[in-house]
């Protein structure tokens, strides 16, 4: 495996997140094999694919503070209270992450989710 910046958070996604490579191409509307290639570093992300991959692995990264990959997974899927009932990784899909920041922010704070 190639160890680009793309490939680790490829890797974070997967270990901290409990992601696949399913989840983040539906994430990032490519295929699975777009991932792979991400991966192994023979190809790069578009932008606008880049900038849901990074944010998707800063939320990630933040949940990592509270919850285990599993929970993490699930906090990314189910619609979330916090979040207007809606999940957060569609919001993260349409670039509305600040959204979430907003809710890691109160979790930071010891705030309820």
């Amino acid at each position: 495996m190639a160890s680009t910046a793309i490939a680790r958070s490829i890797s974070d996604l997967e270990t901290i997140g409990g992601l696949n490579g399913t989840d983040i191409a539906n994430f990032t509307d490519v295929s699975k094999a777009t991932v792979s290639r991400w991966r192994n570093g023979t190809k790069r992300p578009q932008p606008g694919r880049e900038r849901v991959l990074s944010d998707l692995v800063y939320v990630v990264k933040r949940l990592e503070d509270y919850y285990n990959n599993d929970e993490i997974r699930m906090w990314l899927y189910a619609p979330h209270p916090q979040l207007e009932g809606q999940r957060a990784i569609d919001l993260i899909h349409e670039g509305r992450v600040v959204e979430i920041f907003r809710v890691l922010d109160r979790l930071d704070s010891d705030g309820y989710l």
